[in-house]
């Protein structure tokens, strides 16, 4: 078993710069596990404190049920795949991955075969005799995660192994590495600043911001039911579209009224809100969740309201499309069945059953009573 449990874990550095703060969550075993979160909110400095090459200010790390706090890189059973590959520029692609293997005496058939193997499983046994510098950034990416893959370790840590590539490459490796989990079965933890790379690569998400985790989930309860704000705005693209306004009340009707449209709150967001009537709160919706009003069928429960087109981004299979409001600026993603019209007054279609409430102080994500139940 290789479960990694990490426990109420912090780092401070130089007395002075909380990087990690009282961080808990568990990478069960055989788990693909994605710590995401811009730059600076402290996922790389969990990654080292997890590989041992960051002493931790308070907590526990434990990998396969053994405290790994004092224990050294080497001995914890980890092999880390990092950004800049950091492979021997002097070495062949051979030695770069039986080098480990070579510390550990082991004998130099069984290194061969294990060598071998792994060059076949990523498909670069035909550059085993090459040096770094004769390879592209995909295979040197390719090597390693060999030289990793030849240690066997207990647990893989990946540190934003893509982000030196360029878009074509980084959806093959991907996928390359999403199926190398599958074969391997081992417990992989990896963090990217991507919000892509972590909803298609990850069976857990954990969203990072300050030093702080926002959120476990797996990808689409991240995406269909962010805890707050920040995980809201900070997973899909575009970004989810938020709203400044106030609950009203018209008899028995609860509405969301941004200044300068009005919507009707379904029925099964009416008992949570009606504690914020006459006060402000934020109404955020994605952008496929907006249509075009001649093509609303989909919206299950459809509100129209009126705005202007900015702009039309054609990318061949959908449109993103910026409106504008009197008050605020709204993206929408649309099927390609007509083109709008750039400075045209258009009726768009919100379906409220989409749509996802924050208190403005907390900015946490109010749900009715199926949402609190699932998160107890």
């Amino acid at each position: 078993m290789a479960k990694v449990r990490i426990k109420n874990v912090n780092k401070v550095f130089d007395n002075t710069v909380h990087a990690v703060k009282d961080a808990s969550f568990v990478a069960e075993d055989k788990e693909f596990v994605v710590l995401v979160g811009p730059s600076g909110c402290g996922k790389t400095t969990m990654l080292r404190m997890i590989a041992g090459l960051e002493d931790i200010t308070s907590g526990e790390i434990i990998i396969a049920d053994k405290i790994v706090n004092n224990i050294l890189p080497k001995n914890r059973d980890i092999a880390m795949v990092f950004q800049n590959y950091a492979l021997y520029p002097h070495m062949s692609v051979y030695d770069n991955m039986a080098f480990a293997l070579k510390l550990r005496r082991i004998d130099k058939s069984e290194i061969a075969a294990t060598v071998q193997d792994a060059a076949d499983l990523l498909e670069i046994r035909h550059l085993l005799d090459r040096k770094p510098k004769q390879l592209s950034g995909g295979q040197r990416q390719r090597v390693a995660l060999g030289r990793a893959i030849v240690r066997h370790p207990k647990v893989f840590l990946f540190d934003e192994p893509l982000s030196n590539l360029d878009a074509k490459l980084r959806v093959q490796m991907r996928a390359e590495i999403i199926k190398l989990h599958k074969k391997l079965q081992s417990t992989m933890i990896y963090v990217t600043h991507d919000q892509v790379e972590a909803m298609t690569m990850g069976d857990k998400i954990i969203i990072m911001k300050d030093g702080e985790i926002q959120q476990i989930a797996p990808p689409l309860e991240v995406y269909n039911k962010p805890e707050n704000l920040f995980v809201a705005g900070f997973i899909g693209s575009p970004a989810i579209n938020t709203f400044r306004g106030k609950i009203s009340q018209q008899d028995n009707q609860l509405h969301f009224d941004e200044g300068s449209f009005k919507v009707a709150i379904p029925e099964n967001r009416s008992d949570i809100l009606k504690n914020y009537v006459n006060k402000e709160i934020i109404a955020g919706i994605r952008p496929e969740d907006i249509y075009d009003s001649r093509f609303d069928s989909m919206a299950e429960t459809p509100q129209k309201i009126e705005a202007i087109c900015e702009l039309v981004e054609p990318l061949g299979n959908e449109f993103i499309v910026l409106f504008k409001t009197k008050k605020s600026k709204i993206t929408a993603r649309f099927d390609p069945k007509k083109l709008p019209t750039v400075d045209a007054k258009m009726s768009l279609t919100f379906d409220m059953s989409k749509v996802h409430f924050f208190d403005i102080e907390t900015e946490k994500c109010l749900y009715g009573e199926e949402k609190q139940g699932e998160l107890q």
